[in-house]
């Protein structure tokens, strides 16, 4: 089975914005707690990725390249509004980071995420990276479709 351990952090400085940015667009055929179903362009490479429900910083995660007019066509069928989001790809402590910074309804919102080999791994935090996120679900890009960051403080 496909595992994916990921911690998510917010970012707190500007470090990162010198790395090269790839523009990412993506919507949800499902959304339920248990498993979420994903269409996704990034760049110009369509992917269909499905993922299980979370024990702790781990779960399943299968994820499929599919032509990119099928992943444009099977965004039109997504539930809810489409993430937009810019990608950008760090070094750091010998660990690769990626840093999402979130567009539209998600503007102002920059997640780091480190993909891990098991959750008792230890790495280095880069100066730019704040406090972690990886248990709140608020973070979840499928829960920013129904609960976008520009309306948790109007709230």
């Amino acid at each position: 089975m496909a595992v994916e351990i990921e911690r998510k952090f917010l970012v707190t400085g500007e470090a990162w914005r010198d790395a090269p940015a790839v523009y990412f667009c993506q919507g949800y055929l499902n959304r339920a707690k248990a498993r979420t179903v994903r269409i996704r362009i990034a760049g110009e490479r369509g992917c269909l990725t499905i993922k299980g429900e979370n024990t702790g910083a781990t779960r399943a995660e299968f994820e499929y390249e599919i032509p990119l007019g099928d992943a444009r066509e099977l965004l039109n069928l997504c539930d809810g509004p489409l993430i937009e989001k810019y990608r950008r790809k760090l070094q750091h402590g010998g660990d690769l980071w990626e840093v999402d910074e979130f567009l539209g309804e998600n503007a102002g919102l920059v997640v780091a995420e480190i993909e891990l080999q098991s959750e008792s791994q230890t790495f280095v935090k880069p100066n730019w990276v704040g406090d972690e996120v990886t248990h709140d679900a608020r973070y979840y890009n499928s829960n920013l479709v129904s609960n976008p960051y520009k309306k948790w403080n109007s709230i």
